[in-house]
């Protein structure tokens, strides 16, 4: 990531408490999918556990896009 989209980010943490907390919640659940990828087989219950993480963090990271156009406008 380039330093300027380093600052823009930490300035959207900082100013947008909401930015900071879906950001967040983004990274957590990227280190739980990427637990589950290591794993060569998964049981139907680790399946749909990596399904909902996929589209929790995809929510997450389409309000996350939200926020920054929302600042642009």
């Amino acid at each position: 990531m380039e330093g300027q989209d380093l600052a823009s980010l930490q300035q959207l943490c900082d100013d947008r408490p909401r930015f900071r907390l879906l950001f967040e919640e983004h990274l957590l659940l990227e280190k739980q999918l990427a637990t589950l990828d290591q794993k060569i087989h998964l049981t139907p219950e680790e399946e749909l556990e990596r399904k909902k993480i996929q589209k929790l963090k995809l929510a997450g990271k389409d309000e996350m896009e939200y926020i920054k156009r929302e600042l642009t406008q």
